[in-house]
């Protein structure tokens, strides 16, 4: 039997953030979506985004630490395509001045650094 792999703590890793991250979101929206830069007082969508957020992200944490290994690479591989998604609109989001600078570079950062956690996790062995 072999110990946990880089792959398993990638894996991991990603799935603690991911959980953490989505209890915060569907937990406390309105901080969640101020954190952003948006006007969470409003209400409404800003609160209902960041709701569909939270669960989607809880999920896919939960099925990242599935003690099936179909439900784990399938959620890898969902996992990678929703990060390189989420990059992509937070710069463009601050590029096109929709988020302010600083929490466009915060949603980019966090989400490139899962794009990487997501690689190494669904990487081949």
């Amino acid at each position: 039997m072999h110990g946990p792999t880089g792959r398993d703590y990638a894996r991991i890793s990603l799935a603690c953030i991911r959980i953490f991250n989505g209890t915060a979101a569907f937990g406390a929206p309105q901080a969640f979506a101020r954190r952003l830069g948006t006007d969470a007082d409003a209400g409404g969508a800003a609160v209902h985004i960041a709701r569909m957020f939270g669960i989607r992200t809880i999920l896919i944490g939960v099925d990242l630490m599935s003690p099936d290994p179909g439900i784990r690479r399938h959620a890898q591989k969902v996992a990678l395509l929703i990060h390189v998604s989420d990059t992509i609109s937070a710069a463009s989001a601050g590029l096109s001045k929709q988020l302010p600078v600083r929490s466009a570079v915060f949603a980019t950062g966090i989400s490139a650094v899962n794009v990487v956690l997501a690689a190494i996790a669904g990487s081949e062995r």
